[in-house]
């Protein structure tokens, strides 16, 4: 076989050794615009994990490569003039040019042709090789000469930053968040050989402004942050190589493959530099793409793209997913500025949502215990709950809403059952909803409940429109409360346009199957949810409006009297209600359309009249979609607008979900993946939320209550399939301060006992499997 590289990066090459290596037949070329010198950049890393699969591949290239490393151990966070450590994360940084060096006379040695100072316009002269590899970087060539069959994606984010090197000297993995009157900005720094380090440059466009960064050239730059970061820089120098500002390019391409054209390393996805993954992508799909080519090459370069893709496509996504986030926590970095150095440490650690408290234990339990010290005793200076000494973790640690207080952070989501005949609960929605209630959760909700029997979403949807069902909520309320320490919630909402269809585990969305059953819809405006097969609803008139506020009212008094202890409007998803704040559902022209301040108009006026039904001791929540997940939906100055309204008009709690307004919907899903629009409440508007979406264990729930990203978390399908989801987790974590029924406490007791167990063994086996770098 013939392979053509185009591109000398660490990916390209490589991939040519390792083909190499494994077929000497094979002609492998690779073809490189600049000289074998010339190299952009200072510092790579990567983690022990990938040098532990490099040692695998080829053992001549890890040892020079492992010769030429720096390593450390440490991630460090200065802030505040307070320097944090935390250990246990295991890296090594090595030169570009060093690690450039070593793959290129691997290459050599190999037999594989490097041709340097050759640029490619097209690929007409490759007409007679099987292979030809796109490892042309961010500004891919060839990823653009075949741009319709790639189909890339390619977003510049809005942080700006500058690559730059120092002769300071650097013993761990370095943010430097330095305070200016301007802003904030970050130091990315790590140590890659004796005597050199680099330093890359990140602040949010707003301060690169202020200070002036935007009338300066390259050596400019360089001298001002060296006055910025004078004391950090300890009297050395920035260095500059091509140093310029640049907005990060978030790329990814739909097909990696074309024909005989395969995409390798950032020409196909890129990974933001603060998880420090860009070279390591590159170097993995490397790896991928020549056991591909080797085992399938031969029979089927399709068969062999194929098999590439199918290894690789899911870790990419998965890292550039994390990257994403990591991304995205240092465009808004100045929104954790007020945090105390522990907290701010820990949200530093835990930003990318990979690592997780009981990740943390294992890396550096000291960290977590300094963690602890400061974190509880903020919290007894805010809340008045002393658990100084208990230390339950966050997850179990009590809050107050009006007279509410709740034992845990946890709560089961509302979920609906669909099975309910006339809006009636049943002995279903007794033993669904009292056996999580044992479970230990502070908080459960019940289904979306609806005021009146055309406010449904199905058949199946519980109501609170008549005194048997009042009844029936009563009862399960009153087994709640005399059995478990739980506190009950009741949400009320009206589907609007997305009433009258079929159950949920049906065909989800659409009309009632027997035309005789369905009823007249309402909305914002008379837009149906599926065009041409969906009901068309009609636009809510003055009438309809005050109709549907009395039924809100009478089921809210209703709610009072069966013993609810807190009361939920259900403003997302596409409902009524949320058809009126969303910009795509909402096109009316008169004072409910238009701006958010009149989008969110009869929203408001709904819980108003509500919240003057309501118990003034009884604290009340809105759920809302803090994203449409479509273009030209919700922003985020809208979601910022409408939780603050909501907050005048008596709201204690914004349970902060996303999407299902419009079914072209684009989420992008992933562990924990709304977290990020509770966060931006909880630290912009300073309002008390609750995330929900993909939270699936534990020690996610300490993450998010520990690094104030929200104040509880719903779980759904995990307590679907595990009602003691909660006190599992009392057990794991030796947690002793829940209260627990006297017919359960052998149970708990061999729990706590199973828990220590296990504890310590997965803890001896994570240290085990914890790679160590070889000198």
């Amino acid at each position: 076989m013939k392979i053509a590289v185009i591109g000398g990066g660490p990916g390209g090459l490589y991939l040519a050794l390792l083909t190499k290596k494994a077929r000497p037949d094979w002609q492998i070329d690779v073809y490189e615009q600049n000289w074998a010198d010339d190299t952009f950049g200072f510092g790579v890393v990567f983690s022990e994990e990938t040098l532990e699969e490099f040692l695998s591949r080829d053992a001549e290239s890890y040892a020079m490569i492992s010769e030429a490393f720096a390593y450390w151990d440490d991630i460090v966070v200065r802030y505040k003039g307070t320097e944090t450590r935390c250990g246990g994360n295991g890296f090594a940084g090595c030169s570009r040019l060093k690690l450039l060096q070593i793959l290129q006379k691997r290459c050599q040695d190999l037999g594989v042709a490097i041709h340097y100072q050759t640029h490619i316009a097209d690929l007409s002269r490759f007409g007679d090789c099987d292979v030809i590899v796109g490892a042309d970087g961010i500004n891919s060539r060839v990823r653009e000469l075949y741009r319709e069959e790639f189909k890339p994606s390619l977003e510049h984010k809005t942080n700006k930053f500058a690559w730059m090197g120092s002769t300071r000297p650097l013993d761990a993995f370095t943010f430097f968040f330095k305070e200016t009157p301007q802003g904030l900005i970050c130091a990315h720094t790590y140590q890659y050989e004796p005597g050199w380090s680099t330093w890359v440059m990140e602040m949010s466009p707003r301060v690169w402004a202020a200070l002036g960064f935007d009338r300066l050239d390259e050596a400019e730059s360089a001298r001002l942050l060296e006055k910025i970061f004078e004391a950090e820089l300890e009297g050395h120098k920035l260095v500059t190589n091509r140093s310029l500002w640049r907005n990060f390019p978030r790329i990814f391409c739909e097909n990696w493959w074309h024909k005989n054209v395969v995409l390798l390393g950032d020409a196909k996805a890129t990974a933001h530099f603060s998880i420090g993954s860009g070279t390591k992508l590159a170097m993995e799909c490397a790896i991928a793409l020549s056991d591909a080519l080797v085992v399938h090459g031969e029979r089927s370069i399709e068969d062999a793209f194929r098999a590439y893709d199918k290894a690789r496509r899911t870790d990419v996504q998965i890292t550039q997913h994390n990257a994403d986030v990591s991304l995205a926590w240092f465009e808004h970095m100045e929104r954790s500025s007020d945090m105390k150095p522990m907290q701010f440490a820990m949200v530093v650690m835990c930003r990318a949502k990979s690592i997780t408290w009981d990740n943390l234990l294992i890396r550096d339990e000291g960290f977590v215990r300094a963690f602890e010290d400061e974190w509880y005793q903020t919290y007894f200076e805010e809340t008045g709950f002393d658990v100084r000494e208990t230390r339950p973790t966050p997850m179990f640690t009590p809050l107050q809403l009006r007279g509410m207080k709740l034992a845990n952070r946890v709560v089961v989501s509302p979920m609906a059952q669909y099975s309910a005949v006339e809006g009636l609960p049943n002995d279903w929605h007794f033993v669904h909803y009292t056996s999580r209630a044992m479970g230990g959760a502070g908080l459960l909700y019940i289904e979306m409940t609806c005021p009146s029997a055309d406010a449904r979403i199905s058949l199946g949807c519980t109501g609170l429109w008549n005194d048997a069902q009042e009844r029936e909520f009563a009862r399960i309320a009153d087994f709640v409360h005399a059995n478990s320490d739980a506190k009950i919630a009741m949400q009320l909402g009206h589907a609007g346009r997305k009433g009258s269809t079929q159950l949920g585990w049906e065909e989800e969305n659409l009309p009632i199957a027997e035309a005789d059953a369905n009823w007249p819809l309402y909305s914002a405006s008379p837009q149906p949810y599926f065009p041409g097969i969906s009901q068309p609803p009609a636009e809510l008139d003055r009438a309809a409006m005050d109709r549907i506020i009395a039924d809100f009212v009478q089921a809210t008094r209703r709610a009072d009297r069966a013993g609810f202890d807190m009361l939920e409007l259900h403003c997302a998803h596409g409902y009524l209600f949320a058809s009126f704040l969303s910009p795509l559902t909402n096109l009316r022209r008169d004072e409910y359309g238009g701006s958010i301040e009149n989008r969110a108009r009869y929203p408001l006026e709904v819980f108003r009249a509500m919240r003057d039904a309501w118990p003034t001791e009884k604290p009340m929540s809105v759920r809302i979609s803090a994203s449409d997940w479509a273009p030209g939906g919700i922003t985020e100055d809208d979601v910022l607008t409408i939780v603050r309204m909501f907050e005048e008009a008596g709201c204690d709690l914004v349970s902060t979900s996303s999407g299902q307004t419009v079914p072209e919907q684009k989420p992008v899903y992933g562990r924990m993946y709304q977290v990020q629009f509770a966060e931006a409440i909880r630290n912009v508007a300073c309002i008390k939320t609750m995330a929900v979406g993909a939270i699936t264990e534990p020690a996610q729930v300490n993450t998010i209550v520990a690094c104030r990203r929200a104040d509880l978390v719903a779980l759904a399908r995990p307590h679907l399939i595990d009602p003691y989801f909660t006190r599992k987790a009392a057990a794991w974590y030796a947690v002793r301060t829940q209260a627990t029924p006297p017919q359960y406490r052998s149970g708990m007791a061999q729990a706590y006992r199973e828990a220590e167990r296990m504890r310590e063994k997965q803890a001896e086996l994570q240290r085990r499997a914890k790679p160590r770098h070889r000198s």
